[in-house]
């Protein structure tokens, strides 16, 4: 279902373009008609480069990066100021501070100067300073404020860029692209789309057009930065479950404590019924005894030795008997 309503883009008088005569032609793709010397864009294609728009932001805001709105013309303002401030976005609505993405340290040295007056403000310390030094440091407060008051709480690059009217702000474009920024732009007929990543094909000069564009803009933002919302709070609620699951478990740990215990047991016990393991020392002993036993083996020649005497007495006394 298209977020854009087809005939509030109609009434708030988003289709008329620049004069003819003044058209960048790399927009013709976009221009339905002309009317007296002046372009008709065709508001079927706007409905559905809105929408795509619509997603693209709703997607930065789910996932909690920041969108950077750019508008400094008198029409578009006011308007941008509002929407961007109900969101919780950072805008530029005064002027565009040369560098402020290319060369965002420096930017961010002079949003702390201003937190540290309000600190000295806060603390006392700005009270025991000179009148004239007081006149001086309110004077460049109000000019932080009011060149960088709706960015002091941007910490880092923002994620895209959100321009009306490509042409005033050039260097915004420029400084996007060379930082590889996405930029999702309100384009007119006398505008070159080429830099811009999604265009919005609209008629820039006009306050209702730029309401009715961000009214859809910022009600895509809002709902990603609700599903956010939603999604933190789900996962708080499963990290606290997971918290307190492990009190069920700890019962567990004790009884396998109790149980290694009564396994060591047996355990200690198994080296004492194994003390019958003695058959070595009994297998020792014959083993030493053995060379005992073998003892008669070394009187064996003895034997014959007594014989052959028998056998000489023998025959001695044979021999005067001979005679």
């Amino acid at each position: 279902m298209s977020r854009t309503n087809f005939q509030e883009l109609l009434d708030a008088g988003a289709h008329f373009g620049h004069l003819a005569r003044k058209w960048n032609p790399k927009m013709a793709p976009y221009v339905f008609d002309q009317r007296n010397g002046i372009h008709i864009i065709d508001l079927h294609k706007s409905v559905v480069k809105i929408d795509e728009a619509a997603e693209v932001m709703k997607e930065f805001a789910r996932s909690g990066r920041k969108i950077l709105f750019v508008a400094t013309k008198k029409q578009a303002k006011e308007v941008v100021s509002e929407k961007a401030l109900s969101v919780n976005m950072p805008s530029v609505t005064e002027r565009w501070p040369g560098g402020m993405l290319t060369n965002f340290p420096t930017i961010r040295k002079a949003v702390k100067k201003m937190n540290t007056i309000d600190k000295m403000k806060e603390d006392g310390t700005f009270e025991k300073l000179a009148k004239r030094e007081r006149l001086q440091i309110d004077r460049q407060r109000a000019k932080l404020e009011k060149n960088l008051g709706s960015i002091k709480d941007m910490s880092r690059l923002p994620s895209a860029l959100f321009v009306v009217d490509v042409q005033k702000e050039a260097n915004a474009v420029k400084e996007a692209a060379r930082l590889n920024i996405p930029v999702i732009a309100v384009v007119d007929t006398c505008c070159d789309p080429t830099p811009i990543d999604y265009v919005i094909p609209a008629n820039d000069d006009s306050t209702k057009t730029i309401e009715v564009i961000l009214n859809v803009l910022c009600g895509a933002i809002q709902e990603g930065l609700e599903e956010r919302k939603l999604e933190k709070e789900k996962s708080d609620s499963e990290d606290a479950a997971v918290e307190e699951a492990p009190v069920q478990p700890a019962r567990k740990l004790r009884a396998r404590k109790s149980a290694p215990k009564a396994e060591e047991a047996p355990a200690e016990e198994a080296p004492k019924a194994e003390a019958p393991v003695e058959a070595p020392a009994a297998e020792a002993a014959p083993a030493e005894e053995a060379p005992k036993a073998e003892a008669p083996a070394e009187e064996a020649p003895k034997a014959p030795a007594k014989r052959t005497r028998a056998k000489k007495a023998a025959a001695e006394e044979e021999a005067p008997k001979a005679e």
